[in-house]
């Protein structure tokens, strides 16, 4: 195993690679949003422009510009003159996130499975293998994430829809947390990989239906575990309307 997860990191940083020419204000937007999504910066966090100044080495106008999209994305709150926060989870708008997901992805996957691309299908089987050799291992926590975003970003790139995926991404920030609450849950990043091996296995098999019907019960697994989330974490949530 310790030989599988040296190999992971050698080569994620070829397979999922950083556009180049990203501006300051999207590097750090970037980078903001990944430390949310990923917890590092959980709700309620106070967020000073002079510290992230000072941590990313840039001016006040990228992160300006970069907390302005953070706030658009639901994933902050600017309380002019005031503070800005990390934004607790809000369920009304995760509900309705999870519906627009499930259309855009059922579909894309289905078109997936009627090109049925070998160098695609290739590409995402081997991150699908390196989330396998992590699977289990909750310090790795963070690389199966970028593993698992590097997935579903090949089926969206191999039909040359990367627009609609990053519009898709910009919207998913609360559920993309409920996901990463739950997934030190025991057995929670194995069943991940299954399901997107299941994915795969419709997308080979030129199945659109199969490929459809497996996306929606993976992406649909967090959705309906959200009240005993809710529950056990009360703290990351809003107060429901």
């Amino acid at each position: 195993m310790e030989n599988t997860n040296a190999h992971t990191v050698l080569t994620i940083g070829n397979l999922v690679a950083t556009p180049s020419g990203r501006s300051a204000a999207s590097r750090v937007y970037d980078d903001l949003r990944r430390r949310i999504i990923d917890l590092e910066m959980p709700p309620d966090t106070m967020i000073s422009r002079s510290d992230l100044t000072k941590t990313y080495s840039v001016s006040q106008t990228p992160i300006r510009e970069a907390l302005q999209k953070l706030e658009r994305d639901g994933l902050i709150e600017i309380f002019p003159q005031s503070k800005t926060v990390v934004a607790r989870i809000d369920e009304k708008q995760l509900k309705e996130t999870h519906l627009l997901r499930v259309a855009i992805e059922t579909e894309i996957v289905k078109r997936a499975a009627e090109e049925c691309d070998k160098a695609v299908i290739t590409r995402a089987r081997t991150f699908v293998k390196m989330q396998g050799a992590l699977a289990g291992d909750t310090t790795q926590m963070a690389m199966f994430n970028q593993l698992d975003r590097a997935f579903h970003a090949t089926l969206f790139n191999s039909l040359g829809m990367e627009g609609l995926h990053e519009m898709l991404i910009g919207r998913l920030g609360h559920l993309a947390r409920c996901q990463r609450l739950e997934l030190p849950r025991e057995g929670k990043m194995q069943d991940i990989v299954k399901s997107h091996m299941a994915i795969i296995d419709g997308i080979e098999k030129g199945d659109p239906d199969q490929a459809g019907n497996a996306m929606r019960d993976h992406i649909s697994g967090t959705i309906m575990r959200i009240s005993s989330l809710r529950a056990e974490f009360p703290e990351y949530f809003s107060n429901p309307e």
